[in-house]
């Protein structure tokens, strides 16, 4: 995406950096442009809910650039090759497990999971970005960065080529961690220097055959997965390029990883100065935390945002969820917490339908320009969302304003949170769980009937009509404040 709307009031854009544990004033590599690079996913099955918050997080960054006034170009990648069953460097390649566990080839496993995954983001409102980048479609340039930095700071084994994380200064300071042996790692392979020391092109072993393998000046075989995203930020980006996202779990072994040879690419420099790590920032979101032990896909059974579905909430219910943290706070999922956001994504809507045919003129209203300033000051304050979110219901709930003027603000800081207030209806908010047998013509027939009866001070009646809708599992909202609702219980 590269359309850019005119700057907002000008707050300093403020940004959490991970490579330097503090904030800084976001100045970007090249004028009037934003580049971002986000980790995408391993399209081996599903995602889950957790894995969706950090693009979320990384789409809300992506509109707070726009809305300040930069020129974006946002890169997800797409891994289908060469991440392994383990973080750590070890284990099966995820593709090849999943491929032979379902009895499909791996290509067709990657397009049918990277079809739901972009499925997902539309439902949460994620927007495409320029560009999605996929790992197979760059192992020729693969081969040639691993070429280039080979002789200063690889090795080769009978199992593949190796990085030496000793020839590059820092290795380790986004994690925090010490290089030296045996600090969480496990040295897997016989023959590494280091513990820490990582594949970036893997051999197939004798007398084995994969799906995805290539030659190379290190024999067939794949690439590993921490080259593949220096190679595709590198390609499309430039190195260095203005922020590098992922999840929190990213920051302690594939960035570090990413980070190694974007030093050794870019003439091994220390990272006092952030730019030789490939990024001028790195940005991590924290985790979604599931009490009930289902956010994990090696757990077999896990939450995804079908699951959500499914029981009856909408998808933009679960970002509302998500941005009422802040993303580098960890979020507690519950689906009390996932009802009570939706019912604050109705009361927007609601709200936000008063201003939906008024057509946009520029903000001249002083109260509202505060609170655009206002929120301005809030997402360029680190992406604080909880304020922006209390700022746009402030905004909504305004009294006595020109509809036009009030339609442009919420407009604006909309399209920063993403939650579609100016088109969504709140009809559309009402998920049909799966398994609901009636439907919604019988189920406001009923209601009306109710409403008679309530007029009419028959309660006897009024009761027998909501026991009847109860027992077809539709619940009745009697106190619901946004007026008379009714929910389909999963």
């Amino acid at each position: 995406m590269t359309d850019a709307p005119a700057p907002a009031p000008g707050a300093p854009l403020r940004l959490f950096n991970s490579l330097t544990r503090q904030l800084e004033d976001f100045r970007p590599v090249h004028p009037g442009e934003a580049r971002v690079y986000s980790c995408g996913p391993t399209v081996y099955n599903y995602q889950h809910i957790g894995n969706m918050r950090a693009y979320v997080f990384a789409d809300t960054l992506g509109r707070t650039l726009a809305f300040k006034g930069y020129a974006l170009r946002h890169i997800i990648n797409i891994t289908d090759v060469g991440h392994l069953t383990s973080d750590a460097d070890a284990g099966d390649d995820k593709m090849e497990k999943a491929a032979a566990s379902q009895g499909k080839s791996a290509w067709d496993i990657a397009a049918f999971y990277t079809a739901e995954f972009k499925r997902d983001l539309a439902r949460l409102g994620v927007r495409d970005p320029a560009k999605w980048t996929v790992a197979t479609d760059y192992v020729p340039r693969m081969i040639a960065f691993a070429e280039r930095i080979a002789d200063a700071h690889c090795y080769q084994l009978d199992s593949g080529l190796y990085f030496d994380v000793s020839t590059v200064a820092d290795y380790g300071r986004l994690a925090r961690a010490v290089t030296d042996e045996g600090e969480g790692r496990i040295d897997e392979v016989e023959g590494k220097r280091h513990a820490a020391d990582f594949a970036i092109w893997r051999r197939t072993p004798p007398g084995e055959t994969r799906q995805m393998e290539w030659d190379s000046p290190w024999g067939r075989g794949a690439p590993g997965w921490h080259l593949e995203c220096s190679v595709m930020g590198e390609a499309e980006l430039g190195l260095p390029f203005d922020i590098h996202t992922g999840g929190i779990d990213h920051r302690e072994i594939h960035h570090p990883n990413e980070i190694a040879q974007n030093q050794a690419w870019r003439g091994c420099g220390g990272l006092d100065c952030a730019e030789h790590s490939g990024a001028r920032m790195w940005m991590h979101n924290n985790f979604l935390i599931d009490r009930g032990g289902k956010m994990s896909k090696s757990a077999g059974e896990f939450l995804r945002l079908q699951t959500l579905v499914d029981r009856g909430y909408h998808p933009l219910a679960y970002r509302l969820m998500c941005l009422q943290a802040h993303y580098r706070s960890e979020l507690e999922f519950s689906w009390e917490g996932l009802g009570a956001a939706l019912t604050r994504l109705k009361r927007l809507v609601m709200a936000a339908a008063a201003v939906r045919e008024a057509e946009a003129v520029p903000v001249t209203d002083r109260r509202l320009a505060d609170l655009l300033a206002r929120f301005d000051a809030a997402v360029s304050d680190d992406l604080n969302t909880p304020i922006a979110l209390t700022l746009i219901e402030e905004a909504a709930a305004m009294k006595k304003v020109d509809a036009g003027q009030k339609r442009t603000l919420l407009e604006r800081m909309d399209g920063v949170l993403g939650l579609d207030l100016l088109t969504l209806s709140r009809e559309a908010l009402r998920v049909r769980p799966k398994g609901a047998t009636i439907d919604e013509t019988a189920i406001e027939a009923t209601l009306a009937r109710r409403k008679e009866a309530r007029a009419a001070r028959d309660f006897a009646a009024s009761d027998a009509l909501r026991d009847e809708l109860g027992a077809a599992g539709v619940e009745v909202m009697d106190g619901d404040p946004l007026g008379w609702d009714w929910r389909l219980e999963s």
